[in-house]
């Protein structure tokens, strides 16, 4: 099917699952989660294929994003029945209102109609997506990068077919079959076909969104997440936190790309990091991280001079750039200037510099005492998540089911006409 085929069929998607209620959208996603399982095999077959021809073009850290394995199909469809066990957001009053005419007014959560979802190679955003539209009350159009296409088809089939055991319609989680520049250019521009655009990707995809998009468009982040570590920090929670961020997973947005210490520990700290990220990886045969250090923290420990465009890197990497800061007021101000707005940490036990922290730094997640990657929608019980907004209208941070609905105002009369102060009110009542 073309790209346009696609949408249009959509839109016949959008009146039965606006209409579906909260068991059958349920029933939908436990169904759609069992024939993920039962598909496991062609769907890591296909995945297998996609991993072969994609080596040797990205890294490692790439390959990894693109794997599956049974584990993550479990991972993925237990994703999907967190969904289903939130509250349907469908519907919910948001706000009430009652005016002094008697018009009762109702804020209502409604679906948003159709969602469009661009993503590079990420399998799971495949089944993440389509599980939080669906329950949301929307249709689903995913378009993925090239590289995950097998591995997205033979997961979107088997979704359809959950949706077909439930008769909602199948059309409703719809795969662009192009993946060339041309559709998503088609998706951004959809006017009346798309009703929300959440692109997931480097910051060329974002970037090439927000400029080019003509439909309401989500600004998802790339990452350049910090963690600041202070004066006042235990230097040994500070490690195992910056450990886990930079290391966990460095090729996803919440990964920590760049460190901040403060000057007063920095002598201290600074040969404790090099110890567990260099030596200690480098001993145990793992993959070392690679320090690019500014001038004060070359000045203690060996690394990669720092040159200046690596504080706005996203390396996806193990790699991570790494600053000596005078104080909490300079580590701010860094973030600041190179931050992307996603998540940032501070290691302290001084409560006034947490404060200070959480007070100024503009992001959409900010931590004390902990890691940067757990700015995710499961880890913020929200089942799971489209996407991770860094903008502030209409969603910021991880994106879950209240973010993927609009809303509407139902307003309940009782024969009330307006027609100035003078107008006298009608009331009408059942006889």
């Amino acid at each position: 099917m073309t790209t346009q085929e696609i949408l249009q069929a959509a839109q016949g998607a959008k009146l039965p699952l606006a209409l579906a209620d909260a068991d059958t959208k349920n029933a939908a996603l436990e169904a759609m989660a069992v024939a993920l399982i039962a598909a496991q095999d062609k769907i890591l077959d296909a995945n297998k294929q996609d991993v072969k021809n994609a080596r040797g073009r990205v890294s490692d850290v790439m390959l990894d994003r693109l794997a599956l394995t049974p584990g993550r199909l479990t991972d993925m469809a237990k994703g999907m029945r967190e969904v289903a066990a939130l509250p349907d957001p469908v519907g919910a009053v948001l706000r009430k209102i009652v005016r002094p005419n008697g018009l009762l007014i109702e804020k209502t959560a409604v679906p948003m109609g159709v969602i469009a979802i661009i993503y590079e190679s990420r399998p799971n955003v495949t089944s993440d997506a389509a599980a939080l539209a669906i329950k949301a009350g929307s249709a689903c159009i995913l378009r993925c990068g090239r590289d995950a296409w097998a591995s997205c088809h033979a997961i979107v089939e088997a979704l359809r077919a959950g949706l077909r055991r439930v008769r909602l319609p199948e059309c409703a989680v719809g795969l662009i079959e192009d993946t060339s520049h041309a559709s998503a250019n088609e998706l951004m521009t959809a006017d009346g076909l798309v009703d929300l655009l959440i692109p997931r990707g480097g910051a060329g995809l974002i970037r090439a969104c927000v400029e080019n998009a003509t439909v309401p468009c989500i600004q998802t982040g790339t990452g350049i997440c910090h963690v600041y570590v202070d004066k006042a920090a235990d230097l040994e929670m500070a490690v195992d936190i910056v450990e886990n961020a930079k290391t966990s997973r460095p090729s996803v947005c919440n990964a920590e790309e760049a460190l901040l210490v403060h000057r007063d520990v920095a002598a201290q700290f600074l040969p404790m990091l090099k110890a567990r990220f260099v030596d200690a990886r480098a001993a145990a045969g793992i993959t070392p991280v690679e320090l690019h250090l500014d001038a004060r923290a070359a000045a203690i420990i060996d690394g990669v001079p720092a040159a200046p465009q690596d504080f706005d890197t996203e390396y996806l990497d193990y790699k991570l750039s790494v600053a000596v800061v005078d104080d909490v007021d300079a580590a701010i101000a860094h973030i600041a200037k190179h931050s992307t707005h996603h998540s940032e940490a501070i290691v302290t036990a001084d409560a006034a510099a947490a404060q200070r922290f959480t007070t100024c730094v503009d992001s959409a997640a900010v931590y004390v005492n902990a890691s940067t990657r757990f700015t995710d929608g499961g880890e913020f019980g929200l089942g799971c998540e489209m996407g991770i907004s860094t903008q502030k209208l209409h969603a910021r941070g991880p994106m879950g089911l209240a973010e993927l609905c609009t809303y509407k105002y139902i307003v309940h009369g009782n024969g009330q006409v307006r027609g100035g102060s003078s107008a006298k009110m009608s009331c009408y009542t059942n006889k």
